[in-house]
């Protein structure tokens, strides 16, 4: 009797085992909470998701917390915004995590930028030149045409590693990207007074942005990318600006506040304060409500309101 009921037992215990095995989700991580979000549209409950970034820090400077290790060693798939945003922290993570299924050259190592097509790539590379991204401009999540890239990349991964969900991958990506156009559509239109505006930022972070919505990049509070201001050069910026007529200053919210602040006001120009990320600010919980408060933050501030 007592060796009937260990057998039982093991039985009970293996299809336990078996069922949870069954019911366990792919474990996601992603380096910012955009792509987390758009996996989050395109996996369902099919995927447990996990953002390394929370939305308000620099990309390029994301701290490497050693929670981060355990997440990436336990990761099915790594989702990364690609064009080397994450050249400070990821690979760092990566060799850390020890973990050769979300290798670089591994099928889980997802890049989201694959089928974008970068701006600002440079025709040399230059230490003397700042931080510059040879692959070109990485801030393509602010543009939501790139957007729907990044998302058919990730669905592309996710197909890539788990075949058998093709179909439930295929369909809510149709049904994310069909979401995504009425959204463009509808800010294209909100979009008009912006266009041909000019605009200082403190790095150029608003390229992909700008050049959807029709604004004009006029130059950067930094010298170069990563390079930061010389009393020179912010003189020649603010004189640059008078004789331009540019009346709007961009501050990334990851940036100080003071100086971005100051040369509004020496240059009689309005100061607009953005994220860049989802998480940068309350109001933008997934990439939806991120463009969103983007465009009416810009409007309200170019439209006086």
């Amino acid at each position: 009797m007592k060796h009937f009921a260990l057998v039982l037992l093991s039985v009970v215990l293996m299809l336990l085992e078996s069922h949870a095995g069954a019911d366990a989700k792919t474990r996601v991580v992603a380096t910012i909470p955009d792509l987390a979000d758009m996996a989050r549209n395109i996996g369902g409950d099919l995927l447990e998701i996990k953002s390394l970034a929370t939305g308000v820090e620099d990309i390029h400077a994301v701290p490497m917390k050693p929670s981060f290790v355990t997440l990436l060693n336990r990761a099915d798939i790594v989702l990364l915004v690609g064009l080397e945003a994450e050249h400070a922290f990821l690979p760092g993570l990566l060799e850390a995590a020890r973990n050769p299924k979300i290798l670089p050259s591994a099928p889980a190592y997802i890049d989201c930028s694959v089928y974008v097509v970068p701006l600002e790539v440079p025709t040399r590379i230059d230490r003397a030149l700042g931080d510059v991204h040879p692959m070109g401009n990485p801030h393509i999540n602010l543009d939501p045409v790139a957007g729907k890239d990044m998302a058919r990349a990730i669905a592309d991964g996710l197909i890539r590693n788990y075949p058998e969900h093709e179909a439930t991958f295929k369909k809510n990506l149709a049904a994310y990207l069909a979401t995504l156009d009425v959204a463009i559509a509808r800010w294209q239109r909100e979009a008009t007074p912006l266009r041909g505006v000019k605009f200082v930022s403190y790095h150029p972070d608003m390229l992909y942005f700008a050049q959807r919505f029709g604004m004009e990049p006029a130059g950067t509070i930094e010298i170069r990318p990563g390079v930061d201001p010389t009393p020179g050069h912010i003189v020649a910026l603010e004189e640059r600006m008078r004789r331009e007529g540019i009346k709007l200053v961009v501050r990334e919210r990851h940036y100080p506040a003071g100086l971005a602040e100051t040369i509004a006001q020496r240059t009689g120009a309005k100061l607009v304060e953005l994220p860049v990320m989802v998480g940068g600010v309350p109001e933008a919980r997934d990439y939806m409500s991120f463009i969103d408060y983007n465009m009416r933050t810009m409007l309200k501030v170019v439209q006086g309101g």
